[in-house]
């Protein structure tokens, strides 16, 4: 079932700039986190304030401006959530359908104090709120332990060291077209054309994806790579995220080439 409703919401949701807005591509970071705010405080402050006499009105606003924020924070996280693997893919609809229950109970809230209901309305609200904190704990899980919205990506600066280093012949790396090449721990992907070479750290900051095996792409007039798990695009000369779900810029390294022919790299700062 997961699997045949991730394909349903790829197929809703295919790439360009509206699914890149979704995944926070612009914005350098995952939207769904910081959208995500706006609910709980609201529905948060709301509870708090039930326990105070008169301040039902308030109460009545915080929980609608919560409900009109639910929409935008689902829409990311749903763009977020089709572009996982399957097992983190079950505990992120396990947290929708927490979240959406919660929003379905504060909706509940609204409706009884508009009839008069306040008692009712306030323990709809309550529940509601215990609803989305057990969502929240499993959000927190999936992006915490499982990894979601991390970037995946080597760290290069600990791992390559200061300074110039040794990678490869330039005679020994094909035209136009990835290969990988080892420096000590890190994986690269390296890419020539012509006396140009461009590297970037092999792992896709998404999901931690292979780049060399992807594809390379026209993207705005300059070489790119796809990563070949879930389609994050990334510029080849320096990294910058071209299209999402990746919103990290992958690692990339200085290249040169020396006059014996060997190509030198270090990590950019």
């Amino acid at each position: 079932m997961v699997r045949r409703l991730s394909r349903n919401v790829v197929r809703a949701l295919p790439p360009g700039p509206r699914t890149d807005a979704l995944h926070g591509v612009p914005f350098g970071q995952p939207a769904h986190p910081a959208l995500v705010r706006l609910p709980l405080g609201c529905w948060t402050s709301a509870v708090l304030l039930d326990l105070l006499p008169g301040a039902g009105r308030a109460s009545h606003v915080l929980i609608a401006a919560g409900v009109a924020g639910s929409a935008p924070t689902a829409a990311t996280g749903l763009a977020d959530w089709s572009a996982l693997h399957t097992n983190q893919q079950r505990v992120g609809l396990a947290h929708a359908v927490c979240q959406a229950s919660a929003t379905a109970l504060f909706l509940g809230s609204l409706a009884a104090r508009a009839g008069g209901r306040q008692r009712r309305g306030r323990v709809l609200s309550a529940s509601g709120l215990a609803l989305a904190s057990v969502g929240s704990y499993l959000g927190g899980h999936l992006a915490k332990r499982l990894g979601a919205g991390t970037s995946h990506a080597d760290q290069v600066g600990h791992l390559a060291g200061l300074g110039w280093h040794d990678l490869c012949d330039l005679g020994a790396l094909p035209e136009s077209r990835p290969v990988r090449r080892q420096l000590g721990y890190l994986s690269l992907l390296v890419y020539r054309a012509g006396a140009q070479v461009s590297v970037l750290s092999d792992r896709c900051s998404h999901l931690g994806g292979p780049l060399h095996q992807g594809r390379v792409v026209t993207e705005r007039g300059a070489a790119c790579v796809t990563c070949p798990w879930h389609g994050s695009t990334f510029a080849v000369a320096d990294g910058t995220v071209v299209h999402g779900p990746a919103t990290a810029r992958q690692p990339s390294f200085e290249t040169r080439v020396t006059g014996t022919g060997r190509v030198e790299v270090r990590p950019r700062p």
